[in-house]
């Protein structure tokens, strides 16, 4: 099934295969000295060595970029200002403004708590406690559909919004595919341009198709690293017509369908998309097509400005709880509740990755091959990697997985869902994407007295880290 369109001002432009490094929480790393940011890149020292110079085809200069009215202009660099004082610190914006209710469910009940885990004690406790002493703010393990353990940090409790940063990309997946299951987009393989028409004659953007959107295939401009104000990655991220500064100004580098490049343009661009094929604003949508119905807690999405278009590859904030249900309904195949809410084998083109990245489908990562580190930028890119220390114990585990280490583990053999949310980890306690999962996925095997899941395949010659 599976006045501002300006073709001749946009730009096609080739460039070097490696990107530049990847940027801050919603897509951009502002810096002096450097800022940590968007895939696990824990270690600014490094990205300061890393990063190369902004390339020239990503600056929007004044003779080519669509022109906005003065006061979107003056606004974008009081946001961009605020982001690069922030930067000095380290730091990403410290808030998002304004933000738009999302109502979720209008009668939601909390997930059932387990009589019997089916975990022992132990293995919770070594989890539990892993998780919280890497700056958690949420931690929940779901097993056969309830709660086998869960813990907040400070301040967060199960009614508290979670800054989602690229928790929201998987949501952008569910969306389109409740889009498709209700009719308003025909196929994955429908050309994006059908909805921004705007890209209509240009034949780059043209080849776009939707599942591109959402396992980064775009051929567009990759994620990348920039203190220049007028660079096309600051201005996507920040500025108050950002949809239209993507759609109109953004660089593409590669054919569609040729390359993966992580690029939060991808994910923003579901939101004008959602919005144009539903007629609904993208919040709203996000209620009634998927909140509502697994009976989801709502929060808040930065928009970016007063009745503009939301963020959707990131800036979404929901309570832990909701995550977990989504990543239920994708453990149910996309049916809930004896529904269909989304086409019959999406999940399954979810849980696919690309000949350019196996270890991505369409918002989730995937195990695939075991291989010692895996990052979020293309493959070849050697920095900005997350540690896998040994094998996951399921070869079938999927995960959502964004900044600061954020991650929904879904473990099928054994019906198990890990959420851990929060801010980065301290340097001295790094994050390694197997712990959690095969720490109960071992312990489960045990209390049920089964062998252990068929596990993630090593290529020969590869073996777990020390």
């Amino acid at each position: 099934m599976f006045e501002r369109h300006r073709p001749s001002t946009m730009k096609q432009v080739l460039l070097s295969p490696i990107p530049r490094l990847l940027g801050a929480a919603a897509g951009v790393a502002l810096a002096v000295g450097a800022v940590a940011q968007d895939v696990g890149v824990e270690d600014s020292e490094t990205q300061a060595i890393a990063a190369p110079a902004p390339a020239p085809a990503a600056m929007a200069d004044a003779d080519s970029r669509t022109v906005f009215p003065p006061e979107d202009e003056a606004l974008y660099m009081e946001r961009y200002n605020q982001l690069l004082e922030a930067a000095r610190a380290g730091a990403g914006l410290d808030s998002y403004d304004p933000l738009e209710p999302v109502a979720g469910a209008s009668d939601p009940a909390p997930l059932p708590l387990a009589a019997d885990p089916a975990l022992s004690r132990a293995a919770i406790e070594e989890a539990k406690a892993y998780a919280m002493a890497r700056n958690s703010s949420a931690f929940i393990i779901m097993v056969d559909g309830k709660i086998a353990a869960h813990e907040y940090g400070e301040g967060f409790d199960r009614t508290t919004p979670i800054v989602s940063k690229s928790l929201a990309k998987p949501v952008t997946a569910l969306l389109v595919g409740r889009a498709i299951k209700q009719g308003h987009i025909r196929s994955l393989d429908q050309p994006v341009a059908d909805f921004i028409t705007e890209w209509q004659g240009d034949p780059a953007r043209e080849k776009i198709l939707v599942r591109h959107l959402l396992d980064m295939r775009t051929g567009l401009l990759p994620q990348g690293f920039s203190r220049e104000p007028e660079d096309i990655l600051n201005r996507a991220y920040l500025h108050p017509r950002h949809d239209e500064v993507i759609i109109h100004d953004y660089p593409v580098t590669h054919e569609a369908g040729t390359r993966y490049e992580y690029s939060n343009a991808n994910s923003e661009l579901v939101a004008p998309l959602i919005e144009r094929a539903t007629g609904m604003r993208y919040g709203d949508y996000l209620t009634e097509a998927l909140l509502e119905p697994i009976g989801a807690m709502g929060g808040s999405v930065w928009t970016n400005r007063e009745g503009g278009t939301a963020h959707s590859g990131c800036c979404l904030l929901l309570p832990a709880e909701s995550w977990v249900r989504m990543a239920m309904l994708v453990m149910a195949d996309g049916v809930w509740d004896g529904e269909a809410l989304l086409p019959e084998g999406y999940t399954d083109a979810m849980r696919t990755g690309t000949q350019e990245n196996p270890y991505y489908g369409m918002g989730l990562w995937l195990a695939d091959e075991y291989i010692p580190e895996r990052g979020f930028a293309h493959p070849s890119v050697p920095f900005g990697k997350v540690a896998h220390k040994e094998p996951y114990l399921d070869k079938d585990l999927v995960l959502f997985d964004g900044n600061s280490n954020q991650v929904v583990y879904m473990i099928p053999s054994q019906d198990i869902i890990i959420l851990r949310t929060g801010s980065t980890p301290p340097k001295d306690m790094p994050w390694d994407n197997t712990v959690l999962p095969n720490i109960l996925i071992r312990d489960a095997a045990r209390q049920a007295g089964k062998p252990l899941p068929e596990p993630q395949p090593v290529p020969a010659g590869e073996g777990a880290s020390d």
